[in-house]
């Protein structure tokens, strides 16, 4: 397995958050600095033309999303479940598996043309990176590159979001999930 020494520093929690899932909980890898510190390097490390900002999704996607952007000297911006941005937003509806979401962000975080990179730390289905991809592109961002630290291929998420354009990295796969 790629990235081995992290994947180690990943806990599996059985039949979280209902019979038959195997949920990954990053939370491990956070308390280990020295996995942390390294989780970002190697996420640095796969990035191509380094981004002008990092978009993060909440709420995990931000403890990755504001590291990196530090470790590249680039802005942050927020990708927020629904009322909880102040100021003047813009949002995307999207289906989740049993019912819809929203994600929103500020109207005024991305100027037109910008190079934004979406951070997230797993890539399941899809859904969610799909739609903020359609959300940042919706005000003229240029989405072109997504980096996960884990990716469930089964699930087909990464694959979808290679559809639509975007060059997907992640750092440890769990297959069957």
């Amino acid at each position: 397995m790629k990235n081995a020494d992290l994947a180690a520093l990943i806990r599996t929690i059985p039949d979280f958050p209902s019979p038959g899932i195997q949920f990954r909980d990053i939370t491990t890898l956070l308390l280990d600095g020295p996995g942390f510190a390294l989780s970002i390097e190697r996420m640095a490390a796969g990035i191509a033309t380094p981004p002008q900002a990092i978009a993060a999704i909440e709420a995990r996607g931000f403890v990755f999303g504001a590291a990196l952007a530090v470790r590249l000297g680039c802005g942050l911006v927020l990708l927020r479940k629904q009322r909880k941005l102040p100021g003047t937003v813009t949002g995307i509806d999207y289906a989740l598996e049993y019912g819809q979401d929203r994600i929103e962000m500020h109207v005024d975080a991305v100027p037109p043309g910008q190079r934004v990179m979406l951070i997230d730390d797993l890539i399941a289905t899809g859904g969610t990176a799909l739609a903020a991809t359609a959300l940042l592109r919706s005000i003229g961002a240029d989405v072109t590159a997504a980096s996960f630290i884990i990716d469930l291929p089964d699930l087909g998420g990464a694959a979808r979001l290679r559809d639509v354009g975007i060059d997907v990295t992640t750092l440890v796969e769990f297959e069957g999930d």
